[in-house]
């Protein structure tokens, strides 16, 4: 099979690098993507998914590298799909995802802000205190695997060290590959879930048998030893509970506003806590929260932003879909003493109509972050209140997402009819080493309406 080399143009969301091969006339054809490629660089690859208008391929030979090119931390980058980028420099991550939310932006709904704001940095290695790690016996090598799944792979891989897991996790991956191996159900536990707290680090067990007495010995002593807290999950998220030991805390803090955060290690917490307190500073920062203000955070989860919301306006009301959820915020805001402040509702914001915000009542402010499905039906909703109630709109919206293409569907409804102009945009890393683009937008009411 003759060589074909390509050039690297840009680099799509999944951090593939993006070339054509050429038409005889010179022009370019079709697209190819090639894993392990960057743009400014010229590549052989090999195919190994082939479609009419494009190819899917590996890197097979670089034969120009771009100066943005560094050699991945970790030695099992090449098999694990754990991370996508440590190939390219982490400044340069974050300009390629700046460049994603901004392309987006545009070809998506022709919108562009008016000021790209600095992106928010952090850690860029042990940053990832949330995990699911999948486990795999394999009979063939007579061992249990721990990790993340192998590139484009139902496989586990064979990872012995991590760097994008904190260095306490990292030092357990092959004694957690001992005790799960000496356990009777060493073939019926698929994943352990792990979040770090500020004192305690919970690992959730998915079972599918019962723990014998010896089992539950091995697994009381990996806690003592690592300071961990073992929890148990026979079925859905909903049935994981604290094992042992029972008298610890899971929480995490949000120092600048003195709040103490209790959660479940399956409940959705950021993945990078660093990040987290910037990014929870900045979204107050730019909402221009005032002391009479009144404040909506939608889909508030266990209340994130609404605390530290509480700790700076006259009143805030958080809303989730999950009553589990709103209740334990509430919980959490009486156990800061911030009760007085915050009130909680469970409502689906996937199909929230202007009625229900005239409802609501009139907000100052408003902070949005939605799971990556993005909140259509929440713009949509706020463009009927821009034609029945344009005075109920809020000044300020703070836009915090997990997906660059559903914020731009959303900031075109945004911008384009229910009256606001995108005054700020920029990328949060919060997942270095990842193509995951997670991103925050300023909108507001535009002068008039």
């Amino acid at each position: 099979m003759p060589d074909i080399q390509i050039d690297i143009k840009s680099l799509d969301m999944d951090a593939r690098g993006v070339g054509h091969l050429q038409n005889e006339d010179g022009s370019n054809g079709k697209v190819i993507f090639v894993e392990g490629a960057l743009p400014g660089e010229r590549v052989s690859f090999l195919t190994f998914k082939k479609k009419k208008n494009w190819e899917a391929a590996r890197m097979t030979e670089l034969h120009r590298a771009t100066p943005m090119r560094v050699a991945p931390k970790c030695p099992h980058f090449d098999n694990c799909g754990g991370c996508s980028m440590q190939h390219l420099e982490p400044s340069a991550q974050v300009a390629m995802k700046q460049r994603v939310l901004e392309d987006n932006l545009w070809h998506i709904s022709k919108v562009k802000s008016e000021n790209i704001m600095r992106p928010m940095y952090g850690p860029t290695w042990g940053y990832r205190y949330r995990a699911r790690l999948s486990v795999r016996h394999v009979a063939k090598k007579d061992t249990v695997l721990v990790g993340f799944h192998e590139k484009r792979s139902a496989f586990v891989a064979d990872m012995t060290e991590c760097k994008i897991l904190p260095p306490h996790i990292e030092a357990m991956l092959l004694p957690l590959r001992a005790l799960i191996g000496a356990l009777s159900i060493y073939d019926q536990m698929p994943q352990i879930e792990v979040a770090v707290g500020e004192e305690v680090t919970a690992m959730v067990l998915r079972i599918m048998a019962p723990l014998t007495a010896a089992d539950e010995a091995l697994l009381k002593a990996f806690a003592d030893q690592w300071n961990i807290q073992w929890w148990l999950q026979t079925k859905g998220p909903e049935t994981a509970a604290p094992f042992y030991p029972l008298d610890k805390e899971l929480y995490y803090t949000l120092p600048e506003f003195g709040v103490k955060m209790p959660f479940k290690p399956v409940d959705f917490t950021q993945v990078n806590h660093m990040i987290n307190r910037v990014l929870v500073s900045s979204a107050l920062r730019l909402l221009d929260v005032q002391p009479q203000h009144r404040v909506a955070d939608l889909f508030c989860g266990l209340g994130n932003f609404t605390l530290p919301l509480a700790t700076r306006c006259a009143e805030v009301v958080g809303i989730e879909g999950s009553t589990s959820l709103t209740e334990r915020a509430q919980d959490n805001a009486r156990a800061n003493g911030l009760s007085a402040k915050t009130s909680f509702l469970t409502r689906n914001l996937f199909d929230v109509t202007t009625e229900d915000l005239v409802a609501l009542g009139k907000f100052d402010r408003m902070l949005i972050d939605p799971p990556r499905d993005g909140a259509m039906a929440l713009a949509q909703a706020l463009a009927g209140l821009r034609a029945s109630h344009p005075d109920m709109l809020p000044e300020r919206i703070v836009y915090v997402s997990c997906s660059p293409s559903t914020l731009a569907r959303d900031a075109g409804i945004l911008t384009h009819e229910a009256g606001y102009v995108l005054k700020k945009a920029g990328v949060v890393n919060m997942f270095p080493h990842t193509s995951h683009v997670e991103s925050m937008a300023v909108f507001e009411l535009a002068a008039g309406v």
